[in-house]
């Protein structure tokens, strides 16, 4: 599957910024599955780019000069192969062992509450994808998609205890869940082709280890296996270490943000 990517974001602020540090996992993972036919990244300022900790491509955005808009535009095309029946990414050489993805953070801290969701729904020993699909499901009955509920740094305790959230928060809880069983998790940010289903453009899903077949991919919004329709920007132990953009400003005053994703599939 082939897709095709626009992604623009506007930040407007309603008084100069006189100094501006961007984040930027903005670029998809090169991976077995997944291979960049072209892309391009434009944003003022200057960028450096480097590959993170987790292996993610990644830009710093540097603005010196005031303004009061910062827009950042991607644009490009990504082949992408299907993951096997049981959703398994194919096995690959990486930087960092699963067991790094069984620390917990902030953003998925357990709760007794929590935990206790994760016994009732995920077995002591999980070794096949049915299982995975099994929380998922658990989790879009528990906490019900809809925006503007939670924000970027609600918890997945917080989430829980709502009972509203959107994919970043079902991501979270599923990782939570999965930590707190003794399965390494990671968060996963990147798009997918939206088809005839909602939540979809820019999406959040999770990866989670199983020994016999390695990383298997979830997305826990859908409460279905990940297709060659998702298109993988960063993967890390939570939104923090994966999120797109994320950055710090010197004034600025209020925020408005704007952002635009279209993404077109062609086989």
């Amino acid at each position: 599957m082939r897709l095709a990517i626009e992604h623009e974001t506007i930040y407007r602020y309603s008084a100069p910024v006189s100094h501006s540090v961007q984040v930027l996992r903005l670029t998809p993972r090169a991976e077995r599955q997944q291979r960049v036919l072209s892309w391009k990244l434009q944003a003022p300022g200057r960028l450096s780019a480097s590959i993170d900790a987790f292996g993610n491509p990644s830009h710093l955005l540097v603005v010196r000069q005031p303004h009061s808009e910062l827009k950042v535009v991607v644009t490009g095309t990504v082949e992408i192969d299907p993951p096997d029946r049981a959703g398994a990414l194919p096995r690959a050489v990486e930087r960092l062992s699963p067991l790094m993805y069984l620390a917990t953070t902030p953003l998925t801290q357990p709760t007794a509450e929590l935990a206790a969701f994760a016994a009732e729904h995920l077995p002591a020993r999980v070794d096949a994808s049915g299982q995975l699909l099994a929380l998922a499901e658990a989790i879009d009955a528990t906490v019900i998609y809809r925006p503007g509920i939670t924000q970027a740094w609600t918890t997945a305790a917080q989430a829980l205890e709502a009972g509203y959230g959107v994919c970043q928060d079902h991501a979270h809880l599923f990782i939570a869940c999965c930590r707190s069983r003794g399965i390494p998790a990671r968060y996963v940010s990147g798009y997918v082709d939206p088809g005839e289903v909602e939540y979809a453009a820019s999406h959040a899903w999770v990866d989670a280890w199983l020994p016999e077949q390695g990383w298997v991919s979830i997305d826990v919004t859908h409460h279905a296996l990940v297709t060659d329709r998702h298109c993988r920007l960063a993967v890390g132990r939570d939104y923090d270490s994966a999120s797109p953009v994320r950055g710090l400003r010197i004034g600025g005053g209020e925020e408005a943000l704007h952002v635009a994703v279209r993404v077109l599939a062609d086989q």
